[in-house]
């Protein structure tokens, strides 16, 4: 009788993780994707299309996303995920700590970054590769000025990325920003926290398809400002 094959190799998890079809991976069978469904100007268009669309399918937090830096020398990647806040004619926006992050320190020395936007429940997604710029904080204060009010302490409050001697630590810096602005609805925004955007050089669109022949087109930012859009062998 043969042994599964985690117990065969030894392994705690052995790819795909699935008892329903006798281990076998699932299929994409949801949609398909041509050139002429496709904006021919423009990936911002067409991410909002797709964005939209997610939106009214029942996509979870469509705006979650995967941004990655990269450290040099070294070449080491980081990724976490976020939320993409805004898009806008220049690129996709989101927000952070620019003082401690890791992302920050990242970005200091390497202004390249990427997004994966993952929607599972259109079997679709979306690669974003781009420089990254920091935006101005007047246009930053616009969105911090939507937060709710614990959102904007916390930014104050944070000193992201840094060690911590305990949770207490972190309430305590909570409690001092808190009292500083006690009384006070406009709080400014802080001087080390403000908007990312990150402005493509390529955007990648990805609908999942059977036997992992998925459809994939990419749009590549030509030098007169124009987009070139080349399908992409799965």
């Amino acid at each position: 009788m043969a042994l599964h094959p985690v117990q065969d190799a030894g392994k705690l998890i052995f790819a795909p993780a699935n008892d329903k079809t006798n281990s076998q991976a699932d299929q994409y069978a949801k949609g398909a994707l041509s050139l002429d469904e496709l904006d021919p100007k423009s990936p911002f268009t067409q991410f909002h299309t797709w964005f939209t669309a997610a939106q009214q399918n029942g996509v979870h937090q469509p705006e979650t996303v995967c941004l990655s830096t990269a450290s040099l020398p070294s070449g080491r990647v980081s990724a976490r995920m976020v939320y993409l806040k805004e898009l806008d004619s220049r690129g996709f926006i989101v927000y952070s700590n620019f003082g401690t992050s890791k992302k920050a320190k990242d970005i200091e020395n390497n202004k390249w970054a990427s997004l994966t936007f993952w929607w599972r429940e259109m079997e679709r997604q979306v690669r974003v590769e781009g420089l990254v710029e920091r935006m101005g904080s007047e246009e930053s204060q616009v969105y911090y000025d939507t937060r709710i009010r614990g959102s904007r302490i916390g930014a104050w409050a944070s000193k992201q990325s840094q060690v911590l001697e305990g949770r207490e630590q972190l309430e305590g810096w909570v409690k001092d920003v808190e009292e500083r602005f006690e009384g006070q609805e406009k709080i400014p925004i802080p001087e080390f926290w403000g908007g990312l955007r990150i402005k493509p050089e390529m955007v990648e669109f990805w609908q999942g398809r059977e036997s992992r022949l998925h459809d994939r087109f990419q749009y590549t930012r030509l030098e007169d400002g124009g987009w070139k859009i080349e399908r992409l062998s799965p």
